[in-house]
């Protein structure tokens, strides 16, 4: 009996055609396993073409609540966001799709697994990082990587093998979904001067032309959502809601050119309603149950997780060290937050918890105002008291603006004693004159 491989397949171009190649390269029998993590696909179709192209088995997993509890949903506590933009939808599918290959691969003896990763992309890292410190003992095949075949060749094997794909050379767009978002890339996109054509979009309406707006309100328990306007949803209905709702009004578009991992900029388009509906409002949430400290931590915090998720090391110390603190933070994050969804803009309107940090009788300036306003005299002369020791002891009268980029005449200027200028004139020279001008004399 031959060797096998699982292939992570998702019935497009690259792994379509990895089946026959995996076959005619390495003589390996082919386990097609495709997971659901809410492509919106035909899942029974695109098992069925794995198996009219040649693959021994063709499986199929719905994983898309795991997907969101196991993933997702601790990335939407960590506020992540890569550089600042990207939700991480493909990013974070990717540890699971490995974890769920890995564990096919031991159920059926296969020795290897395989994905259609191309060699300058950051699911090529993802995938083989994954499954390295999942199955070491693994041999991991990446057909795109190796073949070195462009995708106008790749087109042309498939052609030539009649190999059913859904792509031609003139709708040469690559895309990849999930429930938490949808990922478009090449063809004219490739060009980060031109506008995506609106045939790029498919979960969003144009902004211009969107709904009237609306308001929704999140309900959030312990950092992640329950409910969508009152109702308690599962989390993939929740999700699957919101993408529908907010998508109508224009909410989710990205536009970014980022830096892979492999070091090249990139243009990549991105639609995510749900996810950047969800970060909002939690983020929100935060800012009424978190201390100063705690919200100064979550923002160090974000960036190093979204990064370790986007550089594929989900399944690392570092994550889980990090996974405990963000866990922690969550405990008083529940409550409820309104938004309003108006042509392509997601705004908080109204925040509300049960834990709220936020005392009306401190923060007002009304009637009932209970800040002790003498207080702030004695706080102000303890913050202070280190920079004005400083000043006294190291910084030399006429010289307070060296050192802050401010010209000396303008840190230390003479006063006027009639208005006209008397005693600047009487001074002389005295003002020092900005480098590179004489003085006035």
């Amino acid at each position: 009996m031959a060797d096998r491989v699982v292939l992570a397949y998702s019935g497009g171009l690259d792994t379509s055609v990895a089946i026959r190649w995996l076959q005619e390269t390495y003589g390996l029998e082919t386990i097609a396993l495709t997971i659901d993590v809410g492509n919106e696909r035909d899942i029974p179709a695109i098992a069925a073409r794995a198996r009219t192209i040649g693959a021994r088995k063709a499986l199929t997993i719905d994983a898309r609540r795991d997907f969101l509890e196991y993933f997702v949903w601790p990335a939407l506590q960590a506020g992540a966001l890569y550089e600042g933009a990207y939700p991480l939808a493909t990013a974070l599918a990717r540890p699971l799709i490995a974890k769920l290959l890995v564990d096919t691969a031991r159920r059926e003896g296969a020795t290897a697994v395989a994905h259609g990763c191309t060699g300058k992309g950051n699911d090529q890292v993802r995938f083989d990082v994954s499954v390295m410190a999942l199955a070491p003992d693994l041999k991991i095949i990446a057909p795109v990587r190796e073949w070195s075949m462009t995708r106008d060749a790749e087109i042309a094997y498939a052609q030539q093998h009649g190999i059913p794909v859904p792509v031609t050379s003139a709708s040469p767009y690559s895309v990849d979904a999930n429930l938490w978002g949808r990922s478009i890339e090449c063809g004219i996109l490739e060009d980060p001067w031109v506008e995506p054509p609106s045939d790029v979009w498919q979960w969003t309406e144009d902004p211009a032309a969107a709904l009237s707006p609306t308001e929704i309100t999140l309900t959030f328990e312990h950092g992640t959502p329950v409910a969508l306007d009152g109702e308690e949803l599962d989390p993939v209905t929740l999700v699957q809601r919101l993408n529908a709702v907010a998508g109508k009004h224009g909410v989710g578009r990205i536009d970014h050119v980022e830096n892979r991992l492999v070091g090249i900029k990139s243009r990549e388009v991105y639609e995510a309603p749900a996810a950047i509906t969800l970060l909002t409002a939690h983020r929100a949430l935060e800012g009424l149950t978190l201390s100063r400290e705690q919200v100064r931590l979550k923002e160090q915090f974000a960036g190093e997780y979204a990064r370790l998720i986007y550089n594929g090391l989900w399944y690392t110390a570092v994550h889980a060290d990090l996974m405990a603190f963000v866990r922690s933070s969550q405990r008083f994050v529940s409550g409820e937050a309104r938004l309003k969804l108006s042509h392509g803009t997601c705004a908080v309107v109204g925040r509300r918890s049960q834990h709220s940090l936020y005392q009306h009788a401190l923060a007002t300036y009304e009637t009932g105002d209970a800040f002790d306003h003498h207080s702030a005299l004695g706080f102000i002369a303890l913050w202070g008291l280190p920079v004005k020791t400083q000043a006294e002891i190291q910084l030399l009268s006429g010289q307070q603006g060296e050192g802050f980029g401010i010209p000396d005449m303008l840190a230390a200027p003479e006063t006027s004693v009639n208005g006209h200028g008397d005693k600047a004139a009487e001074a002389g020279s005295s003002i020092a004159a900005p480098d590179g001008a004489e003085a006035a004399g």
